[in-house]
C-alpha cells in the first residue's frame, strides 16, 4: 500500500467516525436505535480517532463519558506516534 492509498483509507475511516457520531447523537435526541459505544470504539482504533474527536466536539456527543474524553484523544496519540514510527521505520 502506498502512501496516497493510506491517506485514502484514514480519510475514509475517521469520515466515518465523524458520520457515526453524528448519527449517534441525532438517534438518541430523537429516541430511536442507537449506534453501540463498541462499534464507535471500534471504528476509532481502526484509524478513525480524528473523525470520533471532532464529532464528539462538533456534535457535543459522549462528552460526559470519561471513557470517550479521555480514551479518543489518547487513542489518537497513540495512533499518531505509532504511525510515525512506522514511517520513520520503513524510510
Amino acid at each position: 500500500m502506498n502512501n496516497f492509498d493510506l491517506a485514502v483509507c484514514l480519510t475514509a475511516v475517521n469520515l466515518l467516525a465523524f458520520f457515526l457520531f453524528g448519527v449517534d447523537k441525532y438517534k438518541a435526541r430523537k429516541k430511536k436505535w442507537r449506534i453501540s459505544e463498541t462499534t464507535l470504539w471500534t471504528v476509532s482504533i481502526l484509524g478513525g480517532s480524528l473523525g470520533a474527536w471532532l464529532g464528539m466536539q462538533i456534535f457535543r456527543h459522549k462528552t460526559k463519558h470519561k471513557t470517550f474524553v479521555i480514551g479518543i484523544p489518547v487513542l489518537f496519540v497513540c495512533q499518531i506516534l505509532i504511525g510515525t514510527g512506522i514511517l520513520r521505520y520503513f524510510q
